[in-house]
């Protein structure tokens, strides 16, 4: 389902560029609900516009209708078509995919197919055959003899191209000679893939899957019923019972993991990159349940948030919490906390304040459930369509008053430094707890200054109060509502040097985690080596794709995806004798053998579509995260000028001490002799919702977004291991 993009800018774009596949749209946007479109709001209609968000880094596409029927038209069709897309099934997916290339070939467009056509489109799905393969392929479809192929040869011909000889095997074996699946057959087939499984669940399959009729009635599954079941998501590597919440979401907030976005407002870097409202609404959507807010000074009395004392553009406060507002809860009905950055003076803290209750009302959490002690936050559950505020707060009991125990900016939280990291700047010899802000100054306004924040602002602040680390004996005396910051360096020594205390301490109290100030592109570190101490509020840069953001989506596939996941038992007690660095000696050491057979890939993307050429040379990487000792990387070997249906049958093997704590990202690369491997696709998944026996993993773009009808076929087995033989 492709969208054309026509445009009467004179730069020649690339085809690729002026179009966009359905499956890329994130959401449609009624109104002038963008940047671009809110400029314009006036001179144009809103209700003649909308802008189409994409997942990954490409902008918005901003439109406007020469009416509102027009748009209302456009807007009803994108969302139809998503939720096609979205409930299309593999087999649908893969003759959607098929035929796309079909017309493509067909350089004529006279409905049919030369051989020189047919040579093309093979190059255009990624497989490079000899030119004796492609006439006998093309021969033996042509049984008119006239040298083209029509309607049902050509029919024969996408068949003959999409045959799974290693799915003919396996279905050979378990039906036997008959090549016929009874239903007892099927549930044996069942058990060996570790599923306990009945016969009338085995029949229900049947009627489910199964494309013939006659099939269906006998209680039999023929090759193509089996095919369907096998691509379908029960044949899926990912538990499907771990696509709802499953998990107990009654338990504190500081015993789950949290999805959680640094500098959430950027779509690029953090020197110069733009800042957007619709990287809110993309961060969102995506399941995150902590954002970042950079406040400064800004014009007019309003304040901006933007990245300090750097050219990344400016946006709104009240835009962002106006996104907010409208999407928060949308991905999930889990608490969503704000992190407020407060550079701002008392005057703009008092609007920030306004500004956060009139347009959140009644979702704005202004005071404690109250339903636990102060030695233990309340859950998920208890916060459900809630927004809290992260920011520091007044000390004593009378908040109306200033008081030099709570300076306005957040930035001082660990060490002194901001929370940013190096465009910041250190002043070592400042009182120990006050603060002078000195923002930038805006459009020629003078720069403010202030020494205590508003008390409006910190009333806002309840159950996530910003306070520096002081060590972890201090912060065991201090109530739950107390956080600390730390960068990723502060955050790796202590666990090198503190790894069992610092566990301890996320059991009672959150942490959230940033990173270095040095990454100013916008990197970002392995948050794994975060969440084996139980942090909880590991936050990444959202718009930068990547391994880390991989192992993001994949910790938060789990549990609906509602952006919380209940950490393991030994990462929740306060008496745990859990070490990351020494995982063998404590709780959570529950040694197994992970072995993947990578058997096949079907149909993987080109990398350079205008090169029609160009066929990658795949292989596939399997990858094991988690606590240090269990970190492991193991692949298959490369095979030559093959991304349509390359075979491997290649077994891999790990060693997990920790399973509760590991996942396990499958990669596919373009193998290159010269220079490194390019990037194809990749799916990861916490080790606890691997599915054993035989699996297909459907991949995913650097983005995160589906690449289909792109897949791997795998064998999954996991063994216990004695402790004896692991140590």
């Amino acid at each position: 389902m492709t969208v054309w993009c026509e445009t009467h800018k004179r730069a020649k774009r690339a085809p690729s560029q002026q179009t966009f596949s359905v499956m890329d749209v994130q959401c449609v946007l009624e109104g002038c609900q963008s940047e671009v479109l809110r400029g314009l709001c006036g001179s144009i209609p809103e209700a003649h516009c909308f802008t189409v968000v994409f997942r990954g880094p490409r902008r918005g596409l901003d439109l406007a209708c020469s009416s509102e029927a027009e748009a209302r038209h456009w807007i009803r069709g994108l969302r139809r078509l998503q939720e096609r897309a979205q409930t299309m099934s593999q087999r649908d997916k893969l003759e959607h995919w098929i035929y796309g290339y079909l017309r493509r070939a067909d350089a004529d467009k006279d409905n049919t197919m030369s051989f020189k056509e047919v040579k093309s489109l093979l190059r255009m799905i990624n497989i490079e055959v000899t030119e004796l393969y492609a006439r006998q392929l093309f021969k033996q479809c042509d049984r008119s003899g006239n040298d083209r192929l029509e309607n049902s040869e050509i029919e024969e011909f996408c068949r003959r191209l999409t045959r799974r000889p290693e799915l003919e095997a396996l279905f050979c074996r378990c039906s036997g000679e008959d090549c016929v699946l009874s239903d007892e057959e099927l549930l044996e087939f069942l058990r060996e893939q570790g599923e306990e499984a009945t016969l009338s669940q085995a029949r229900e399959i049947i009627q489910e899957y199964e494309l013939n009729d006659t099939a269906k009635q006998q209680r039999l599954m023929m090759l193509d019923g089996f095919l369907m079941y096998l691509l379908s998501k029960e044949g899926d590597v990912f538990n499907p019972a771990h696509a709802t919440v499953y998990q107990d979401m009654s338990q504190p907030l500081s015993h789950y993991f949290i999805s959680s976005s640094h500098n959430t407002y950027l779509l690029q870097d953090q020197l110069g990159g733009p800042s957007s409202t619709e990287a809110y609404l993309r961060a969102l959507s995506r399941g995150c349940r902590c954002v970042e807010l950079d406040c400064w000074e800004g014009p007019n009395g309003e304040p901006i948030v933007y990245h300090g004392h750097t050219l990344t553009s400016r946006i709104l406060f009240r835009e962002v919490i106006e996104v907010v507002r409208d999407y928060a809860f949308k991905a999930s009905p889990y608490p969503l906390i704000l992190s407020l950055e407060n550079h701002c003076g008392r005057e703009q803290q008092v609007v920030m304040a306004r500004h956060l209750r009139s347009i959140l009302g009644e979702t704005l959490l202004t005071k404690s459930p109250g339903s636990k002690g102060t030695r233990s936050l309340p859950s998920p559950e208890e916060l459900k369509g809630r927004i809290l505020i992260k920011g520091k707060k007044l000390s004593g009991s009378d908040s109306s008053s200033s008081s030099s125990d709570s300076s306005s900016s957040s930035s001082e939280e660990e060490e002194g430094s901001g929370e940013g990291g190096g465009t910041r700047t250190k002043n070592k010899n400042k009182k120990k707890d006050s603060v002078k802000v000195s923002p930038v100054p805006v459009n020629g306004s003078k720069p403010r200054c202030s020494s205590s924040l508003a008390p409006e602002l910190s009333d806002l602040v309840v159950l996530c109060r910003s306070v520096r680390f002081h060590g972890f004996d201090h912060a065991s005396q201090q109530p739950a509502n107390e956080m600390s910051s730390f960068s990723e360096g502060k955050a790796r020594r202590l666990i090198r040097d503190s790894g069992n205390s610092f566990v301890r301490h996320n059991a009672l109290q959150l942490s959230r985690i940033y990173p270095s100030g040095l990454r100013a592109h916008s990197s970002n570190y392995s948050p794994q080596e975060m969440w084996s101490a139980g942090c909880q509020i590991v936050a990444l840069n959202f718009q930068t794709p990547g391994e880390a953001m991989a192992l993001n989506q994949g910790r938060f596939l789990q549990n609906g995806r509602c952006g919380y996941t209940l950490k393991p038992a030994f990462l929740r007690s306060a008496d745990s004798t859990f070490d990351p660095e020494h995982p063998a000696r404590g709780q959570g050491y529950q040694a197994k053998t992970l072995t993947v057979t990578v058997i096949s890939a079907q149909q993987l993307p080109k990398l350079n579509p205008e090169r029609p050429n160009s066929i990658v040379d795949p292989l596939v990487r399997v990858e094991l995260h988690g606590v240090p000792a269990d970190n492991a990387r193991a692949e298959t070997p490369h095979i030559n000028n093959n991304g349509f249906n390359p075979r491997w049958n290649h077994t891999l093997v790990f060693d997990v001490g920790v399973p509760e704590l590991a996942l396990v990202r499958f990669v596919v690369e373009d193998h290159d002799t010269t220079s490194s491997n390019d990037f194809v696709g990749q799916f990861t998944l916490p080790f606890t919702s691997l599915r054993q026996g035989y699996r297909h993993i459907h991949l995913l773009s650097a983005d995160g977004a589906p690449i289909s009808p792109a897949s791997l076929f795998v064998h999954i087995k996991v063994s216990e291991l004695s402790r004896s033989q692991s140590v």
